[in-house]
């Protein structure tokens, strides 16, 4: 989840509070009370074109972000058009290159490594250097969701069936808790 998903959560957090607090019992409280998952040098992934707004897939621009199914060629293309600059010697938290701290993120993310390993990896490397190791990386890193969306679009008939499950499974869950929620609330429960 992305940092800028947190207010959303906050919110779902809030109401299920102020209906524990009204109607549930404090060792039994009716909702689950989520918990945000943000990793915080994923929190905010910043745009290949422009390292100071927000990647996005609402962006015009295809170049501005990797998507998940993107082929090899085209992160490749993307990657090389990225906005850089010719100094040698990368490094994060430079305010006057976000393009470079924002690349490296990414690559720190889908390569496991620390930031640590990453900053010393890269000190002494320029674009031309980087880019096929980001490239590699994200490649790496996507191929095998591909290889498993590949493999699940391939039978549409076990993917509506793992849906179908899914949704009776949900269903279920759903109605325990809306059921329970009404009796809280003193609401009559036909038998």
């Amino acid at each position: 989840m992305g940092a800028d998903q947190k207010q959303h959560l906050e919110l779902t957090r809030d109401l299920a509070e102020r209906f524990n607090r009204l109607y549930g019992v404090k060792k039994a409280p009716i909702f689950k009370l989520p918990t945000p998952l943000v990793m915080p040098e994923a929190a905010k992934i910043m745009s290949l074109t422009d390292g100071t707004s927000k990647m996005s897939k609402s962006d015009p621009s295809d170049y501005s972000r990797i998507n998940l199914l993107d082929s090899p060629e085209v992160i490749a293309r993307k990657v090389k058009k990225c906005k850089t600059d010719s100094v040698l010697g990368l490094e994060y938290d430079n305010p006057e290159r976000p393009e470079v701290h924002n690349l490296l993120t990414i690559y720190q993310l889908v390569s496991n490594q620390t930031r640590e390993q990453v900053a010393k990896e890269c000190a002494s490397k320029g674009f031309g250097q980087f880019k096929p190791m980001l490239v590699d990386a994200l490649v790496a890193h996507l191929e095998p969701i591909q290889k498993r969306y590949a493999q699940i679009m391939s039978d549409k008939n076990e993917l509506k069936s793992v849906l179908n499950r899914g949704r009776e499974q949900a269903e279920i869950l759903a109605n325990q808790t809306l059921n329970h929620a009404k009796s809280a609330m003193g609401f009559v429960l036909p038998d």
